[in-house]
């Protein structure tokens, strides 16, 4: 038997200052380790998948790093976010954004991880 092709796809590859810190961080609002080494982190949630690599010197303050996270129910996740305890404040890391209806038409709420980094919580639109 022939295995099924998985979809093609693209993986966001995210900095993270210590991997402890990054798993701990994702995984109180739901996300597991698939993998990880010294080198490589990857972080699943249902169908969401974040891949970190190693950047100890990084200043989250300066981080440029982005992601968008396109999911059916931004409330749920954006929920499960704020109770695993990151507040909502417009400084500071980590913190999270509310959910708002968007210029461009869809809701989205912004989270901001203890690396700077900035994930886009989308709703996906039909």
């Amino acid at each position: 038997m022939v295995p099924t092709p998985l979809p093609d796809r693209a993986v966001p590859n995210l900095p993270s200052a210590d991997f402890d810190v990054t798993e701990a961080f994702y995984g109180g609002f739901g996300f597991e380790r698939l993998f990880r080494d010294e080198g490589w982190l990857i972080l699943t949630r249902g169908g969401l998948q974040l891949e970190f690599f190693p950047a100890p010197d990084l200043d989250p303050f300066t981080s440029n790093f982005m992601c968008s996270v396109r999911v059916a129910d931004v409330d749920e996740l954006y929920e499960a976010i704020q109770r695993s305890g990151v507040p909502v404040m417009s400084t500071g890391m980590p913190r999270l954004h509310p959910v708002r209806m968007q210029p461009w038409g869809l809701r989205a709420g912004y989270l901001v991880d203890p690396d700077g980094t900035q994930l886009a919580l989308i709703e996906q639109s039909l």
